[in-house]
């Protein structure tokens, strides 16, 4: 039990943490950011001995400020999503630039920003944000999403009532070397209603992201993000869906660089014949410096007949560390559930590592719920048989890797989007395939 010196000290780091956030004040979301803050205050800073902290440090990000992180030469990489018909939303620095989106409206669909729609004390988005966070925290304290809710200081607020013909894409830029940035977007997808977010780019020297989406009944939403971190990068994302009767819900999250990259998602099946999918590509190389990325996911059944999917697969090298943690709940009555979980690490190095953590709650009889979590290095037997037929060593190790990133990608409905998200992977590891 912490004495009395040691939670002082815990509320100091908490309010530190909070108060050189600068919070926004007003607004539709004022009532949600003080709940939020006094929760954050309940819970305290997630410290080594927290249960889902066990394997990553949350100490960067427990620090008030964020260290300054230069300003990355450019990729060699042409801007992914580029060939994409999609409506732009551009922010820098974890703010909206209007002069550099397109206009945001598009049949089917209402965007604002949270900024601007803060300056109002009425929008539909009220009775959404922050309510999944919340409600996420029943099983797990997540206090970095309670951080996220009460100091967002931008995002977008999309409330999908068609199926629009594009999709939205959201496009990340940096200009300043110790930018925090917090942004916080809501997405409501009404009954039969259907879209693609798209999200790339690098926000700060240190970010704090949150997707908070709620798909109503027969709704579907597809969430494809994409985070080439600059070295020495902290990043924090979560997103908390809510998934109702026979609606979709998938997720695909393509992570490249970074110094401490953490990935939450908690997904609650509230709706009989709903599913939901989440998977993760990551590439991690510690040649300039450590590397660890961590997935944190909990998804909760509770409704009949629902399937959901956790694929994740990491490539590591160089010392780099994964980290997986990933949790299905079955509540009583959530018969007939269908609930699969795959972790993987494929290990180009001894110094890399991978520390998994799955787990199986279940509380109905009559579900079908399986898990699995492997670690390897490369197949010598089929890199021979590769060589043996004239592909040189590199290329070889090169498509092997891709092959085993294959399942993954397959998690991405849309053939072009997973075309795009291949070719990325290619010549990163192209570039990176000497072993």
């Amino acid at each position: 039990m912490a004495d009395g010196a040691e939670l002082e000290t815990a509320d100091a780091a908490t309010e530190a943490r909070l108060g050189a956030a600068k919070a926004p004040k007003g607004g539709f979301t004022a009532a949600a950011r003080d709940d939020a803050a006094a929760r954050l205050r309940a819970m305290g800073l997630p410290g080594r001995r927290d249960e889902y902290w066990r394997y990553t440090s949350p100490a960067p990000f427990n620090a008030p400020d964020a260290e300054p992180l230069p300003i990355a030469h450019s990729s060699p990489d042409s801007p992914l999503f580029r060939d994409i018909d999609a409506l732009s939303l551009v922010f820098i620095d974890g703010r909206f630039e209007p002069g550099m989106s397109d206009k945001p409206g598009m049949e089917g669909v209402e965007i604002s920003t949270l900024a601007e729609a803060d300056k109002s004390g009425d929008h539909w988005a009220a009775e959404y944000y922050g309510a999944l966070e919340k409600a996420g925290q029943k099983h797990v304290a997540r206090p970095f999403a309670a951080l996220n809710t009460a100091t967002a200081r931008d995002g977008v607020l999309i409330r999908v009532t068609g199926r629009p013909a594009r999709p939205i894409h959201i496009i990340h830029h940096r200009q300043s070397e110790d930018d925090d940035v917090v942004c916080h977007h809501v997405i409501v997808v009404e009954p039969g209603a259907a879209l693609t977010l798209l999200e790339t780019g690098m926000a700060g020297a240190r970010s704090n992201a949150m997707v908070e989406a709620d798909v109503k009944a027969g709704g579907a939403l597809h969430l494809i993000s994409a985070h080439r971190a600059g070295y020495q990068r902290l990043a924090l994302s979560h997103i908390f869906a809510r998934v109702a009767e026979k609606a979709l819900f998938k997720a695909f999250t393509l992570s490249v660089n970074g110094t401490v990259m953490r990935h939450e998602g908690v997904i609650e099946m509230v709706g009989d014949d709903g599913i939901a999918h989440i998977a993760a590509a990551v590439l991690g190389d510690g040649d300039r410096g450590p590397f660890h990325h961590d997935d944190t996911v909990f998804i909760t059944h509770d409704a009949e007949n629902c399937e959901s999917r956790q694929v994740f697969k990491k490539v590591l090298k160089n010392g780099a560390t994964g980290v997986f943690q990933g949790k299905i709940l079955v509540q009583p009555g959530a018969q007939k559930t269908d609930g699969y979980q795959i972790s993987q690490a494929l290990l180009l190095d001894e110094d890399s590592q991978f520390l998994a953590k799955p787990e199986l709650e279940i509380y109905a009889d009559d579900v079908q719920c399986s898990h699995g979590s492997t670690t390897g290095a490369i197949d010598e037997t089929a890199l021979f048989y590769l060589r043996s037929r004239g592909v040189p060593r590199d290329r070889a190790i090169v498509l092997m890797v891709l092959s085993f990133l294959a399942d993954a990608l397959e998690e991405i409905d849309d053939e072009t989007l997973r075309a795009q998200v291949s070719d990325r992977l290619e010549a990163w590891l192209t570039r990176r395939a000497k072993i």
